[in-house]
């Protein structure tokens, strides 16, 4: 079986143009974001959140696979990567993007609720995982790439992944399953 991911998203080719243009290298994996596209799909009406919008590529794939009364939030930081995301997906209403700390989202935030979450950076992953849990509805998707071992991971990060790994397991209220494919991926859903 060979893996498919066409049709592309509308915008993908283009937000892959202008990341390699921008020299922005964290990127997620091709595979990753046709998961995210086909787990999207099973939250129709849905309220979405993603934890990194980086270029917006994976931003792209998850707004293919929602529906059209679903909505996604997308933060980041960096406003030289961000800028890309809003230059291509930010005429669509569903999506709001905003330009952000992690940590100050996440505290100003506390009471959302979200039916799939994408941890695609530190806040909500190795940052803050107690937070944003207690944001992910009874039935909600929480999602996590980059598990396996990158080429781009600084010193020590390896120790740090498996202890994110330890710390997720260690929820009552999450199912777990560990994806040895495409970057790693790890996705749980909410029981109560």
């Amino acid at each position: 079986m060979n893996e498919t991911y066409k049709p592309f998203p509308q915008t993908y080719l283009d937000i892959q143009k202008a990341t390699l243009e921008n020299g922005f290298t964290m990127a997620s994996d091709l595979s990753a974001c046709s998961f995210l596209r086909t787990m999207a799909g099973t939250k129709p009406g849905g309220n979405f959140l993603e934890l990194g919008t980086g270029t917006g590529l994976s931003t792209a794939w998850i707004l293919d696979g929602m529906d059209q009364t679903s909505n996604l939030t997308s933060i980041d930081f960096d406003d030289s990567v961000l800028s890309i995301a809003q230059q291509f997906l930010g005429t669509d209403p569903r999506l709001k993007l905003e330009l952000i700390d992690g940590e100050k989202w996440v505290e100003g935030n506390r009471e959302a609720r979200f039916d799939f979450i994408f941890a695609d950076t530190w806040h909500g992953k190795y940052l803050m995982l107690d937070e944003v849990l207690e944001m992910l509805s009874i039935g909600g998707l929480y999602i996590v790439d980059d598990m396996l071992p990158q080429p781009n991971w600084p010193e020590g990060h390896a120790e740090k992944a498996e202890k994110f790994i330890e710390s997720l397991e260690a929820f009552p209220f999450l199912t777990i399953t560990k994806l040895n494919w495409s970057t790693g991926i790890i996705v749980a859903t909410r029981r109560y």
